[in-house]
């Protein structure tokens, strides 16, 4: 068009600036930007909106904000470009910030800004901030949209409010491929994947065809679960159907073997692969091998991560972990070196409660809550009543060469256990005690928080950084394995 000399004008720009967001080319949008700016699109705020939204949707967002504060007017795609691409990032905060400061604006946000904040508030597990801007949507008469509906799915979902999760997909009168898939993964987090086989059937029951998110959603499930016959079963219709299978499909189906012990099974997965293995495939062999006490495989994995070049301190530390579950203390004391080396830290394990629109955070060992005091003390009493029911630490699980009582100490004070017996000092009876940690919770941990429900008589909803555990009168979710 350039060529045959015709200008572009406000429509056009919009369009292809639309193009390179949906193809990650921020460098041809720039291009694209410069254009503009020589052809006196500037001040232009259709234009200058659709450049703010591409330069977020590529993860440009210096780019993006720069836009965005130089634009003389500004309309809901200006405003709701910016907050996706923050939420996009994980700057949540600062997504909360514009979105508040558009509603002090005046601005009439649509579905989309909506849909990005309230994901903002699943990703912090914000469940009473994300409360309100439901009622919002139900002011505004957006809560009937599928993009709102499905954040909302994935936010009392990743809140641990799964019963939530059903209520909003039921309400959606019209339900989009999207909607069907956010609320198959909340049920794959939630360890309901009978629920989660159904939700498939019906979704093509409804003409709608499954994608390749929609066969991640069933073998994501199927890995917590350890159904493997399943899963492979998935994976099979999902190639039948011509869907490639992608980094993050063979990365499921590896865990899902390596979780079952079928290790060799799962390096064979790896050798098929069409493309290179990436950092999560290797992860998930690693993982598996350390849940099942095989070093050797353990070393082969991480080796093969390592020459991958760049690789997260998770990885070392997985590692380190397999090595001292073995016993194998030297080897997991160099693994922790090489971390050291390489400038990198350990993700410090939290867990943290929601309390209203406060959040309380607790570490390991943590003394510096307000009610520190009071925490110790409930978990000393609750620890009385667990041994008469039963309960015996596992030190086996604490990671480190120290005596019996310092081990003891040690897997006590577990953040998660802090959060718990925070919980139950504040909270009131009946009401379920939602704990959201970063880490994987350790064998021993589960097995505790098992009889402080019985003990208790309290439902106990854990977040680790895999899926959910929901405890009750003894019992968890997850049937003990994840």
């Amino acid at each position: 068009m350039i060529e045959n000399g015709i200008r572009p004008d406000d429509h056009i720009f919009p369009s292809a600036t639309k193009s390179c967001a949906i193809l990650s080319r921020s460098d041809i949008g720039q291009s694209i930007h410069s254009l503009a700016l020589k052809m006196g699109f500037d001040s232009d705020v259709f234009v200058g909106s659709s450049l703010v939204d591409m330069y977020a949707k590529c993860g440009v967002i210096k780019d993006a904000r720069q836009m965005f504060d130089e634009m003389p007017n500004k309309n809901v795609v200006s405003w709701s470009g910016m907050i996706y691409g923050y939420a996009q990032l994980g700057e949540d905060e600062e997504a909360l910030r514009l979105f508040k400061q558009a509603l002090l604006e005046e601005l009439e946000v649509n579905d989309f800004t909506f849909s990005s904040v309230i994901r903002v508030c699943g990703n912090s597990t914000l469940l009473e901030l994300g409360k309100q801007i439901q009622g919002l949507c139900l002011k505004t008469s957006f809560h009937s949209s599928s993009f709102v509906g499905s954040s909302l799915i994935s936010l009392y979902a990743k809140c641990g409010v799964i019963e939530g999760a059903y209520r909003v997909f039921d309400e959606i009168p019209v339900k989009n491929l999207g909607a069907w898939n956010s609320m198959m993964i909340a049920c794959a987090q939630h360890s309901e994947m009978q629920k989660a086989f159904e939700l498939f059937n019906e979704m093509e029951g409804f003409g709608i065809r499954p994608n390749f998110i929609s066969f991640l959603c069933v073998l994501l499930g199927c890995s917590h679960a350890g159904m493997v016959e399943k899963g492979q079963f998935y994976f099979d219709m999902m190639k039948k159907r011509g869907i490639e299978p992608g980094a993050q499909h063979y990365a499921c189906l590896v865990d899902l073997l390596g979780r079952a012990g079928k290790l060799n099974e799962a390096l064979s997965i790896i050798k098929e692969m069409p493309m290179e293995p990436t950092e999560s495939v290797w992860g998930a062999l690693l993982t598996g091998s350390t849940i099942h006490g095989d070093t050797e495989m353990a070393a082969f994995a991480a080796d093969k991560v390592f020459e991958l070049g760049t690789v997260s301190p998770g990885m070392h530390v997985l590692l380190s972990n397999a090595y001292a579950a073995a016993g194998k203390w030297v080897e997991a004391a160099k693994a922790r070196k090489m971390l050291r080396d390489r400038g990198m830290k350990k993700e410090t394990g939290l867990s943290w409660v929601e309390e209203g629109n406060r959040i309380h955070t607790f570490a390991a060992g943590d003394r510096f809550h307000p009610k520190s005091k009071e925490i110790y003390q409930k978990l000393e009493d609750l620890g009385e009543e667990m041994e008469k029911a039963g309960y015996i630490a596992d030190t086996s699980y604490v990671l480190r060469e120290v005596d019996g009582e310092e081990k003891k100490r040690a897997i006590g004070y577990h953040s998660e256990r802090l959060a718990i017996a925070f919980g139950l000092i504040t909270f009131p009876p009946g009401r379920p005690i939602r704990v959201m940690k970063n880490l994987r919770v350790c064998g021993d941990c589960h097995s505790a928080i098992k009889y402080m429900s019985k003990c208790t008589g309290r439902t106990i909803i854990v977040r680790d950084n895999n899926r959910f555990h929901r405890f009750e009168d003894g019992v968890c979710s997850c049937g003990d394995y994840w």
